[in-house]
């Protein structure tokens, strides 16, 4: 356990000099761990596996030490161990006897029992207490994504399943789109424009592919239902967003496409991406639409953003 000192900045002079000499302040943490400032105080308050440096202030101050230690600590937790087990691993200690989605199958056990009770509170209560432990990637990877393709099945000509699925695309979209509000609001600068492309609204995979987008410093505006490619000049000319997400569910019309987008991408000079299910159907007939980047899970839209990112290409 990394042990908790003490720096005599009181006054904002010394903290800035702190950073001058190496410190990071947790905002810097989580950037360049991909871990919220909310779960890395939890780890410290409830598990002490990460116990920052403190100014007089109170002020959080890690160093690269603390940033190794948290790459560890994630190692363990895509493995499936617990966040309340990780400690014994990292101090050396008997290892947790755990299987690999022993956890992660609990929790969607968990949120499912409560969707079919359409119970807002029970699914509220346990998503928020993995929120504050796990980082978004770890959420979307080990329990949403495999959560709604579980549901996906479950609703396939059950009676209810209208208004299971109803329910829980309601509660998803009201959830992540205020964590989705929130992320915009500290980063701001121009964002992405997703859209949905398909017939059907809330769709989970695009609410959840904006939230991993967002949770990555990439603030976005999303348009949730339906929208025709002929009016979609509309909304660059007035958002001028700095790269565009379309969202496939199902299959598109692949001759529109080829029509519309290459028009698109050389009238606003921005890059298109297209992610969702329905992505892959259409890869090659659209592999050679200039500008235009195909990938079809969240990871995948989210690794082709950040190339085009890092490349300097208007994105």
């Amino acid at each position: 356990m990394t042990t908790q000192g003490h720096f005599p900045a009181d006054n904002p002079a010394q903290y800035l000099q702190a950073i001058a000499d190496g410190w990071l302040p947790i905002r810097e943490v989580a950037r360049q761990t991909g871990v919220n400032a909310v779960t890395l105080r939890a780890w410290e308050r409830r598990y002490g596996l990460i116990v920052p440096h403190r100014t007089q202030k109170g002020h959080r101050l890690y160093d690269q030490s603390h940033v190794a230690r948290i790459s560890h600590i994630l190692t363990w937790i895509d493995r499936g161990v617990a966040v309340s087990q990780v400690g014994q691993l990292l101090d050396n200690r008997e290892p947790p006897v755990v299987t690999d989605d022993s956890l992660w199958s609990e929790q969607r056990t968990r949120l499912l029992q409560a969707l079919v009770q359409l119970s807002e509170a029970q699914l509220d209560e346990v998503l928020n207490n993995l929120l504050a432990l796990y980082p978004v990637d770890t959420l979307l990877e080990r329990l949403l994504l495999p959560l709604t393709e579980q549901l996906q099945q479950r609703w396939q000509g059950q009676f209810g399943s209208h208004i299971e699925r109803v329910f829980f695309q309601s509660w998803l979209r009201n959830k992540l789109g205020t964590r989705i509000y929130h992320n915009n609001r500290q980063q701001p600068g121009q964002r992405l424009l997703l859209v949905n492309l398909c017939e059907r609204p809330m769709e989970p995979a695009l609410w959840l592919t904006g939230w991993l987008l967002s949770s990555h410093e990439m603030p976005l505006d999303i348009l949730d239902w339906p929208v025709p490619l002929t009016e979609l000049g509309l909304a660059l000319d007035s958002l001028m967003p700095r790269a565009l997400v379309l969202f496939a569910s199902q299959a598109l019309d692949s001759r529109h496409l080829e029509r519309h987008l290459p028009r698109m991408a050389s009238t606003s000079g921005i890059a298109l991406l297209l992610t969702g299910p329905g992505a892959s159907i259409h890869e090659q007939a659209l592999q050679d639409v200039p500008g235009l980047t195909i990938a079809p899970t969240p990871f995948e839209a989210l690794q082709q953003m950040q190339r085009l990112i890092s490349s300097g290409k208007r994105a």
